[in-house]
């Protein structure tokens, strides 16, 4: 399934921007040149979040799995461009269900592990798989189960695949053979589609290709200076960007060994640092704050192979980036993205002051800079305006964020109007993020809040129109809004405010288990403060003032 308009494809491709490689091509480089390196390791703490003892995986055993799965997906009868839902845990089987899904041409959809029957119907009925796999437990849901139940309101569905299960256990190598051959897979074809949230509500499908996923990695493995056989460790959900991006890609394109880590536990991830001689990794900013506030906890870490940090997914404090320079001799690299592709990186290559990264990102692809990312050569940016629709070219004037490049996706999977929505008449991608240009020669943007009425936490979007209209289908509930308030570990939590119908009783905990048992909603969008008021303060033309809202929140225990 090719989206790219053959325009584009000619013009990237004319630049050098996008080839022919497929992922798994990068897959076959490693059988052939180090069959018996290490590849693929689990967490050593899986059996606490699913099923089967940790395994270590050379790049010939990953090839092996990979051959596994894909005759399985042949034996079911799936065919190229076929979609495969996959809900899994950061486990070994997910990276080899992501690479036999490219080898045979497949779209695979990976949803969060958080997801529930809620979020689930929406995606299962927009991309109607044929197939989905899971795993009999993840954490104390059973997940095979609920996928099953959902499989009895989705025809296209044809099975359920738990990763637990025996099923075949042979190859049918000369039929994977045959398939490519008759089948073969280009690299501007589909290979995921992935979700996101936003002021629409619903999780909203980003696919992306092959030539789309390849042009973004590189600004990781140079940023990040990571060589070829580097050991890495993932500790995000290797669901979206952050992790298919930041982590799977460059595992494949340097050859690396690629640990895996779930959920977060930082005396876990702290000693698979150690433990398995980590060069490269990403935390999220509170955890780089908690690191730097307690060196303790970093025994044996400074002096080790670990060099380099990505961070992203919120603000870093100036004070942890220098602690991790000038104490650790870590660099913290700080990485603005959506999974949409538009991104921005604060190397030390072009922000080598660690205070300037903490806040600070270059210009990418405007006229006047250069920078040494190679990346920077492939993004173009502009501020606009947001009330007059004007590009902004002088310092201290905040605007929305707009990207386009080689990285950017098509448009919205299956959803033309949210597609129109998100661009703008020259074809760049609306972000939603708020922006400033800074900086003695105005070569620098700064982050300075959202456009978009989201709640990030913990790494995951919220949408507060979607938990809106979920409150107020609440009987109790008269007028409902939500707002995020300040967590130094996840960066930001929900409050739910709420005005109740005459004579009505509602406290949090009822509030949680309507959300989670009669509208199954996932758990991590659950509120964890709730404010009664009497009625929701509006302005003159109706609109509840949020800003307000957001005042008398922080001043509740």
């Amino acid at each position: 399934m090719i989206l790219a308009p053959a325009e584009r494809i000619a013009d990237y491709t004319a630049r050098g921007w996008w080839g022919a490689r497929r992922i798994h091509d990068w897959l076959d480089d490693a059988v052939r040149t180090h069959p018996e390196a290490q590849a693929l390791i689990d967490a050593p703490n899986r059996v606490e979040f699913i099923d089967g003892a940790p395994r270590r995986l050379t790049w010939s055993q990953v090839a092996v799995e990979v051959r596994r799965f894909a005759t399985r997906f042949l034996e079911l009868g799936l065919c190229k461009d076929d979609i495969v839902c996959v809900q899994l845990p950061n486990c070994v089987e997910l990276p080899v269900l992501y690479l036999a899904c490219a080898r045979l041409g497949l779209i695979v959809t990976p949803v969060p592990v958080q997801y529930r029957e809620h979020e689930l119907e929406h995606i299962l009925g927009l991309t109607r798989p044929r197939a989905v796999v899971s795993a009999q437990r993840i954490l104390r849901h059973r997940h095979a189960d609920m996928m099953r139940e959902l499989a009895t309101r989705h025809a296209s569905i044809e099975a359920v695949i738990s990763i637990d299960d025996e099923g075949t256990q042979g190859i049918n190598a000369e039929r994977i053979a045959r398939h490519e051959r008759e089948h073969p897979v280009d690299a501007n074809d589909i290979l995921t589609i992935c979700w996101t949230s936003g002021t629409e509500g619903i999780p909203k499908g980003v696919p992306r290709s092959h030539n789309e996923w390849l042009a973004i990695p590189e600004n990781i493995i140079v940023s990040g200076g990571l060589e070829p056989g580097c050991h890495l460790l993932n500790a995000f959900p290797l669901v979206n960007m952050a992790g298919i991006a930041g982590q799977f890609l460059p595992w494949l394109m340097t050859g690396a060994k690629l640990v895996m880590h779930h959920p977060f536990s930082l005396p876990v991830f702290l000693d698979q640092v150690r433990d398995e001689q980590i060069d490269y990794t990403v935390a999220a900013p509170a955890i780089l704050a908690t690191l730097a506030q307690n060196p303790d906890l970093m025994r044996g870490i400074p002096g080790s192979r670990l060099r380099a940090i990505g961070s992203g997914g919120g603000p870093l404090a100036e004070w942890t980036v220098k602690v991790f320079t000038e104490r650790y001799g870590i660099d913290v690299i700080n990485y603005f993205g959506t999974n949409e592709g538009a991104s921005l990186t604060a190397s030390t290559l072009d922000l080598p002051d660690p205070a300037l990264r903490a806040s600070y990102f270059p210009r990418f692809g405007v006229e006047g800079f250069d920078w040494k990312l190679p990346v920077a050569r492939r993004v173009f940016t502009r501020l606009v305006d947001p009330e007059t629709g004007e590009d902004l070219d002088r310092p201290g004037l905040p605007g929305e964020l707009r990207v386009k490049g080689p990285a950017l996706f098509q448009g919205y999977f299956r959803s033309p109007e949210m597609t129109a929505r998100a661009f703008d008449e020259r074809g760049y991608y609306r972000t939603g993020d708020l922006f400033e240009i800074a900086g003695e020669h105005s070569e620098l943007y700064r982050f300075v809040g959202r456009l978009k009425d989201i709640i990030v936490r913990g790494g995951f979007n919220i949408s507060s129109e979607e938990l809106e209209a979920l409150l107020l289908s609440h009987p109790a509930v008269r007028e409902a809004a939500i707002v995020g308030y300040p967590d130094d570990t996840l960066g930001e939590r929900v409050c739910a405010v709420v005005a109740l119908q005459p004579g009505a009783a509602l406290d949090l905990a009822g509030l949680g288990a309507f959300l989670r048992t009669d509208r199954k909603v996932a758990s991590y969008k659950l509120p964890e403060k709730m404010l009664v008021l009497e009625a929701l303060p509006r302005n003159p033309v109706g609109k509840v003032l949020k800003r307000d809202l957001r005042m008398a929140v922080a001043g509740l225990r």
